[in-house]
């Protein structure tokens, strides 16, 4: 019950937070799991709210992280997703980490990804971390940093 009055305060913030940045949104907040609440917005130009490869997406979800953790006085990290960008986003990453690896397992050849965010080289990571015919390691200094996967 307490977690349901949080869920229900953390969605009028959100939604009163986007209603003052003059937009037209509608909320959708999960259950709080290991300090995590999981936010989901729909709107009808979400393309404004992403940005480039999801950058303006990050930056309004440190913003709103920010407002909620003073609202409700609780130290929680919000995963904010806009239209279902993020869970695209990972579901197209997992399959060309498969593809990749399956690649590097036929040809033998190391085979690099562009280079990407940390949160997008740790999806690549995890999704080839149980594969025992590749390896994976990143490679480079930031903003360039990328993934390599090799035989191993």
């Amino acid at each position: 019950m307490f977690e349901k009055r949080i869920t229900n305060k953390i969605k009028k913030f959100t939604e009163e937070f986007f209603k003052r940045a003059s937009f037209d949104v509608q909320v959708t907040v999960e259950e709080i799991v290991d300090s995590t609440v999981r936010i989901s917005i729909n709107l009808s130009e979400p393309q404004v709210l992403i940005g480039e490869n999801g950058k303006t997406l990050g930056h309004v979800q440190h913003i709103l992280s920010k407002v909620i953790k003073k609202k409700i006085d609780k130290d929680l990290f919000v995963d904010l997703d806009i239209n279902d960008y993020k869970a695209k986003k990972i579901s197209y990453l997992k399959e060309l980490a498969k593809s990749y690896a399956d690649d590097v397992a036929l040809t033998g050849q190391p085979k690099e990804f562009r280079p990407m965010s940390g949160y997008e080289r740790r999806i690549i990571h995890l999704e080839l971390q149980d594969r025992t015919d590749v390896l994976t390691e990143s490679a480079g200094q930031d903003p360039d940093r990328k993934i390599v996967v090799k035989p191993a």
